[in-house]
């Protein structure tokens, strides 16, 4: 059996909101209900949710629905702390960043502030100074959510929110998403303003959405562009995709080997050309990044009086990174942004001809959140799943790609996710296929 899905998403509510079998106020008691889960929200709204979901207009997208957003993001008169307590004394936002603003202009409710990795610097989504929200994927054992945007994976897969406001510097809406069991889309980064948004990246940062399908996420992203995604309905037979062999299938476990292999399985079976391919080219990365990479670089001018004089208040898993990008010298970050724009070039060459490639989008199904809770004894798991759940996602970024992860697995087994990837201004393919995709996934003859 397909892998149930927990809350009815954003579209079939609107639905029945406009055939007047539900209210917006109703869906903010369920969500209120639903937030109650420790560490998910640092801050909630929940009673000017309630009025503003009141006077809100039935006709907008989301009708009055509750949003989450990630800390990391300004809303106006509160203070952007991005998961950190050295910014508690910061001065509150003077307007929503943009991304804020038109979700609540479409009719979005926003319900509060997520819970975050600090500074967005760590796929895991453990925070030491707020705990770390637990994956409701697993009533048994406490599992990380993913990262960076932890609790807003949560909220979406938990029923607090339909839509969960993030940001993706290196997977930060993708692994959560699959770890968790929803559908998270990283559009091409310049189709989202990222202003008002606490860095990490200035190169790599992306704006975007987590949601429970993929319906779901391309009206988010339709809202959060500001553009509509040309729909077709081609068939799956219709899609040329590569499945690249080097690195991104290299160990993974069993649960999310069976999923993929199940997966490919059903989409060839559905008419899918899917083609192996070396794609030799991520190989070099590990190269072009030995100097530390964007993030360290970027995060670190960013962070460099703030670390100065509040660094005893960082993560210290953060701030090993940030600090990284003190050693960073002007010419190699030069070379760096030169030796990225020649592998995109090659990379793009390589995928010619191909609608989308196919990967995992983590290794792995969700570690217990004790095994790499704080604690020097930890560091090591911590840094090697930490590099883990990056491997995969973090390409797409260094390709300035789009990608989305939807969920794979069946009843029965942990979250696992499916991504399709390309490079720049292939959203509107991706989001179609992933339709496709969702669909097959969701039929009987495709499951165990």
């Amino acid at each position: 059996m397909p892998a149930p899905r927990l809350q009815s998403d954003l579209l079939a509510t609107r639905t029945r909101l406009r055939q007047g079998q539900a209210s917006a106020t109703d869906e903010l008691g369920r969500a209120r209900a639903a937030s109650a889960a420790p560490h998910v929200f640092l801050a909630t709204r929940f009673e000017a949710a309630q009025q503003e979901a009141r006077r809100a207009d039935p006709a907008l997208p989301l009708a009055g629905l509750p949003v989450s957003v990630k800390d990391l993001f300004d809303c106006a008169g509160e203070v952007t702390a991005a998961g950190s307590t050295a910014l508690a004394d910061a001065a509150p936002a003077a307007a929503d960043a943009p991304a804020v603003a038109r979700l609540r202009a479409a009719g979005g409710v926003v319900v509060g502030r997520t819970n975050m990795t600090e500074f967005a610097f760590s796929g895991v989504g453990i925070n030491p100074h707020f705990g770390t929200p637990a994956n409701p994927c697993d009533a048994a054992v406490a599992r990380i959510p993913g990262g960076s945007s932890s609790g807003a994976a949560v909220s979406v897969a938990s029923g607090s929110s339909f839509i969960g406001l993030g940001s993706d510097t290196g997977g930060s809406l993708r692994i959560p998403a699959a770890l968790c069991g929803i559908v998270g889309f990283k559009s091409t980064a310049r189709l989202v303003p990222s202003e008002g948004a606490f860095p990490l990246s200035t190169t790599l940062d992306t704006v975007g959405a987590m949601t429970r399908s993929v319906g779901d996420t391309i009206l988010a992203h339709e809202i959060l562009a500001a553009r509509t995604v040309r729909r077709d309905d081609k068939p799956l037979a219709g899609y040329r995709l590569a499945v690249a062999t080097t690195q991104l299938l290299d160990g993974l476990d069993a649960t999310v080997a069976r999923a993929f292999s199940r997966t490919l399985a059903a989409l060839r079976a559905a008419g899918a050309r899917i083609d192996e391919i070396a794609l030799h080219q991520i190989q070099d990365l590990g190269t072009i990044q030995a100097t530390g990479g964007f993030s360290a670089a970027e995060s670190y001018a960013h962070h460099r009086q703030l670390v100065q004089a509040k660094g005893a208040q960082y993560d210290p898993r953060v701030r090993q990174r940030i600090e990284r990008g003190a050693t960073m010298k002007a010419f190699e970050y030069i070379e760096l942004h030169q030796a990225r724009k020649a592998w995109v070039a090659a990379v793009e060459q390589a995928l010619a001809g191909y609608d989308a490639v196919l990967s995992p989008t983590v290794p792995m199904v969700a570690p217990a959140i004790a095994d790499l809770a704080p604690g020097a004894e930890r560091d090591e798991a911590f840094f090697r799943t930490n590099a883990l759940l990056l491997r995969n996602t973090s390409v797409v970024n260094m390709l300035d790609g789009c990608a989305i992860s939807l969920p794979c697995h069946v009843a029965g087994e942990l979250p696992v996710g499916l991504m399709a990837w390309q490079g720049a201004l292939h959203d509107d393919t991706l989001l179609n296929l992933a339709l496709r995709i969702e669909e097959l996934l969701a039929l009987p003859a495709t499951q165990e």
